[in-house]
């Protein structure tokens, strides 16, 4: 019943584990080792953004101070981002990614970025068998228009679903604000075709940015131009003073603000139109365009005016104490970088968050925590192992854990058992030490029954002795001595024969090897366990490391990431092995000790008690010997 009892507790309590959480805290996918907190604050103790956000892409920038490339794939491809709840699936694009260089850009899709709070999200990596996550781009429906300039050579792509690659390709730029640039000299210009997607009906609410970099201060330099005949939009700097000029009819209506950029720095300049063109500068308004956006379907030009010098429109200052006329339209010489162009106005929030975080005031916006591992049994290095373990590696420990629960079973129950017997018999020998005269006054009946001990202890004590391996002996002496004097073999004043005691002896080995086997039952099952555990668990090994090289000659890929995971998966079945036979080895010594200690303390006590029952019936016979003298001498 006990055995039954502990077994059952110990499948609960396995039960019970297994329902547990696997970690104290959420994680998204135990097949990533790795996770990043990322921290995104618009209070004002952060980026100080109280105007309306929405949805925005936020930039990361990963270098060795921050990120781990050792630990995430070559090409990034095992990046995950998941929102606060480290449920949601964040959209993201990799700009660039070089484990190498220890550098990386990447793009997140951040759904509803509140103002004047805290938003936290994460990035997980650490995952060698991650396929490449399917690239949904981290800019929204209404961006119709992303350029990295991240291509040498070549014209710059479109990171957007809309596929308004440039036409042309311009001067690439290394090192620009975020990675490679496109550097303009004055010469070349990037030309971008107009499309559905790009086309402004009139009054059109749009968004333009761009990071600008001016070599020198230059008087109406042009940076952006578009224009269909008579209407068109600018965007450049007036010796330094950064602005935007729609054109309507030929009549230009430009912005003028105070703010002159120096030269060899990078600034980011925004505008965004409707009623009027609001000037952004490192996300802050500076100034307006009195004037609503014409219609326009026509390509545009990075880097110049598409009007031939001195063709251009008249210009009209917003300012009305600024006198009309402009001078001719010069091309941009400095770099450009990461080109956005929305089909709606964004708010105020939106475009500080783009200065702030793609700026080098970044740290106040966003921050990346400590890496975090995996609490999981299944994550990390050992996550991989487990994922790795073959359909027989995981026959061999599952056999390998029910031995282990067998054994812990049978440590637990002969532990309970040799305790009681020990404490048993030191009861049953102390109350033995005090009997002289009647050997029979510590038995009062069945051995099932409670001895009364003559009184001597108490009940607590007599429950006790019931588990008594001694007192089972003695119990079976006593019913010799009776069923002999029952049968009339034991008279008064006759000692035992010499063959009594033999056959007294005979009972009481039979009953010493019955309480050591009783001592000694279910032991073995410890013996299979040490010996048998490492032999299943070397056999799961060695078939698991034959599979291993067999699959890998069958597909041809000699390298260590292939052989790796395979040999350290069949190593887990050696591990399981030991796990079984360690914890067995040292309950097996520890109880064949204390079973030596009983099975020598009834072997003393057999001898004691023939001793003594021989002793007392002689001394009763001879205080009782008839009249001749000489004792007689019982069957």
């Amino acid at each position: 019943m006990r055995s039954k009892f502990l077994l059952s507790a110990l499948l609960g309590l396995t039960a019970g584990l297994a329902l547990l959480p696997s970690q104290a805290r959420a994680w998204w996918n135990d097949d990533w080792s790795l996770r990043k907190p990322i921290t995104l604050d618009t209070s004002a103790a952060g980026g100080n953004v109280a105007e309306a956000i929405g949805r925005t892409p936020v930039l990361l920038r990963l270098h060795v101070g921050n990120f781990k490339f050792d630990a995430a794939k070559a090409d990034g491809s095992d990046l995950r981002l998941i929102a606060g709840d480290d449920k949601t699936p964040l959209k993201f694009q990799i700009e660039k990614f070089d484990s190498l260089l220890g550098e990386a850009f990447v793009w997140v899709d951040v759904p509803d970025l509140k103002p004047g709070a805290q938003t936290t999200a994460y990035l997980y990596y650490g995952n060698a068998k991650a396929a490449p996550a399917e690239d949904k781009g981290a800019f929204d429906a209404d961006t119709v228009l992303a350029y990295h300039f991240a291509e040498r050579g070549q014209p710059a792509r479109d990171a957007t679903a809309f596929g308004n690659n440039a036409q042309t390709a311009g001067l690439p730029s290394d090192g620009a604000q975020i990675g490679a640039g496109l550097r303009l000299d004055g010469q070349s210009l990037v030309t971008i075709p107009g499309s559905g997607s790009l086309g402004w009906s009139e009054g059109a609410a749009i968004t333009w940015s761009a990071w600008v970099k001016p070599a020198a201060l230059q008087p109406n330099a042009v940076l952006f131009s578009r224009r269909d005949g008579a209407n068109g939009l600018a965007i450049g700097l007036d010796n330094g003073v950064p602005f935007v000029e729609i054109s309507r009819d030929g009549v230009a209506q430009r912005s003028t603000v105070g703010t002159v950029l120096t030269a060899n720095s990078w600034h980011h300049l925004a505008v965004v139109t409707g009623a009027q063109a609001t000037l952004y500068l490192d996300g802050n308004p500076v100034g307006a365009a009195a004037a609503a956006l014409p219609s326009l379907a026509g390509p545009m030009t990075l880097g110049g005016d598409q009007a031939a010098p001195g063709g251009g429109p008249q210009s009209v200052s917003s300012v009305p104490s600024a006198a009309p006329g402009a001078s001719a339209a010069a091309a941009f010489v400095g770099e450009l970088d990461e080109l956005e162009i929305s089909k709606v106005g964004r708010p105020a929030g939106f475009i500080r968050v783009a200065a702030l975080g793609q700026g080098a005031e970044a740290s106040k916006f966003l921050s990346l925590g400590g890496d975090e591992e995996t609490s999981s049994w299944s994550g990390g290095y050992f996550g991989v192992i487990l994922h790795s373990v073959t359909l027989d590696g995981w026959v061999v420990i599952g056999i390998l854990l029910i031995m282990a629960a067998i054994s812990w079973v049978v440590m637990a129950e002969k532990a309970m058992y040799v305790g009681r017997v020990g404490k048993a018999n030191l009861l049953f020998h102390d109350a033995f030490r005090h009997v002289a005269g009647d050997l029979t006054v510590l038995d009062k009946g069945d051995a099932k029954a409670a001895p009364t001990l003559g009184g001597k202890v108490s009940e607590a004590e007599l429950r006790v002795l019931r588990d008594s391996s001694l007192y089972r002996l003695y119990h079976i002496a006593v019913e010799e001595l009776r069923g002999r004097a029952n049968a009339g073999r034991t008279v008064r004043g006759r000692a035992l024969s010499a063959e009594a005691l033999a056959s007294i002896r005979a009972s009481l080995d039979s009953g010493l090897v019955r309480e050591t086997q009783r001592l000694n039952r279910l032991m073995v099952l410890l013996t299979i366990a040490i010996s048998g555990g490492p032999f299943l668990g070397l056999l799961g090994t060695v078939v698991g490391v034959m599979i291993t090289f067999a699959a890998i000659a069958a597909s041809g890929d000699v390298n260590v990431n292939a052989i790796a995971p395979g040999i350290a998966a069949a190593l887990v079945a050696t591990v399981a092995g030991l796990f079984v036979a360690i914890p067995a080895l040292f309950g097996y010594n520890y109880l064949i000790s204390r079973i030596k200690d009983a099975s020598a303390d009834m072997q003393v006590f057999v001898d004691v008690l023939l001793t003594k029952t021989a002793e007392a019936y002689h001394r009763r016979a001879e205080q009782q010997a008839p009249a001749d003298g000489h004792p007689a001498v019982a069957e």
